[in-house]
């Protein structure tokens, strides 16, 4: 399953119990949080359940958590930031808008570190329940507090909860899973199947079978035009010096009879000779 983009869990501010989550502990979730350390889990409504295919089983775990500095109604405020890896039945709520408000569930003393840590994650439907409603009421009796019963310690306490949109990075698929989904899809056939694929074979093989055949012809008739070609040149190269040979000697021969001298011709008068 891929793992979630970065959400808002909770910003420096009320809690469900009339406290105010510090700067200081958002800075040292941030700090300190390490899921080999301590894994914060996903729980619906804050509650834990005891069997595997509970409504209240794990929905995930946070894998990472960073701080991040924004700006509500023009004050400068601090904000805790998750990344959680979810089961398939996180995905499929978040698909079907179910369970979109988270809340976070913080110990404030870890370990008697004297630091605060994210111990859990909690998805509701009740923004309300966890917001405005039990804060009012519980800084008036917080000792009354409805959620005393879901801390894993007293002293832990839940932030309000706020509205998310789960947004999911793509996974890589590793080349042999996609070789071994490719081969898959090709098993899947009928008899049928099998011999229009044998068919298609025959076909494939016959005319792979001409065509390398016919390959073979024509480099032998290639081959053939070239010495042709080759021959011929040579014919007309010694051809051409025969000619240019004969031109040659021709131009130096001697006449066999010396030539009569030209005629000059008389002045005008045509001479018999009776």
């Amino acid at each position: 399953m891929a793992k979630s983009k970065f959400f808002r869990v909770c910003v420096e501010g009320d809690t469900t119990d009339g406290r105010q989550i510090k700067r200081e502990w958002i800075e040292q979730i941030a700090s300190t949080y390490d899921p080999a350390k301590y894994g914060a889990r996903v729980w619906l409504e804050h509650l834990r359940g005891v069997l595997p295919d509970s409504p209240f089983k794990a929905y995930g775990d946070v894998t990472a958590v960073r701080a991040e500095e924004i700006e509500i109604d023009g004050h400068k405020r601090l904000a805790l930031y998750a990344q959680i890896d979810p089961t398939p039945d996180l995905v499929r709520l978040s698909k079907e808008r179910q369970k979109i408000y988270t809340s976070a569930e913080v110990d404030t003393n870890f370990a008697k570190t004297g630091e605060a840590y994210l111990v859990g994650l909690a998805i509701t439907d009740s923004p309300a329940s966890l917001g405005t409603e039990v804060l009012a009421f519980a800084s008036a009796h917080p000792e009354a507090n409805p959620f005393a019963a879901r801390k894993q310690q007293p002293e832990n306490l839940f932030t309000a909860a706020a509205e998310i949109a789960l947004e999911f990075e793509p996974e890589p698929v590793p080349a042999d899973t996609l070789l071994a989904r490719v081969r898959e899809l090709f098993s899947r056939r009928s008899p049928a199947d099998d011999r229009r694929i044998a068919d298609i074979g025959e076909a494939v093989e016959a005319l792979a079978g001409h065509t390398a055949s016919l390959a073979v012809t024509l480099e032998s008739e290639r081959e053939a035009r070239a010495r042709e070609i080759t021959a011929l040149k040579a014919d007309l190269d010694a051809l051409s010096a025969r000619l240019a040979d004969l031109t040659a000697a021709l131009d130096q021969a001697e006449a066999p009879h010396p030539r009569r001298p030209a005629a000059t011709g008389g002045a005008g008068a045509v001479l018999t000779d009776c």
